[in-house]
């Protein structure tokens, strides 16, 4: 991947103040391809140990968002915005870090879709999501 786009996915998306606040960490960038953990702390719970659902939302739209990144064009993509987000919760994230990978199943001119899945570190599936991303 060109270094401008990894610097873009590391620094400007996983790194914004936002994602720094949730204590995002990039796992691995590939062309049309993204992980990033959520690590586990009490300040992203809802009660007890269960991780809040807002906490993996953002988790799915940051890495939806890295890997619509991760294949543009950076002659002619210069800024971007989710456009659609849906997600379905599948089980409780409890006491573990979450990791998000992020595909790209679809790139046109202007929008591109992912598809997301997020896993407890023990492997179990916390939740699937389908994100359209406007690139500009």
């Amino acid at each position: 991947m060109p270094g401008a786009l990894d610097d873009i996915v590391r620094a400007v998306i996983v790194g914004s103040p936002y994602g720094r606040l949730l204590g995002l960490e990039v796992v691995a960038v590939e062309p049309e391809r993204v992980r990033v953990k959520l690590p586990f702390r009490a300040e992203v719970t809802t009660v007890g140990d269960v991780v809040h659902g807002g906490a993996i939302g953002s988790l799915v739209d940051v890495a939806a968002t890295a890997a619509a990144w991760s294949g543009a064009d950076p002659a002619t993509a210069t800024r971007g915005a989710t456009v659609a987000l849906a997600i379905n919760y599948l089980a409780p994230g409890r006491g573990q870090d979450l990791l998000a990978t992020a595909r790209v199943i679809q790139r046109g001119r202007t929008l591109c879709v992912c598809d997301v899945d997020v896993e407890g570190a023990d492997g179990a599936r916390v939740a699937r999501a389908l994100v359209t991303y406007r690139l500009s």
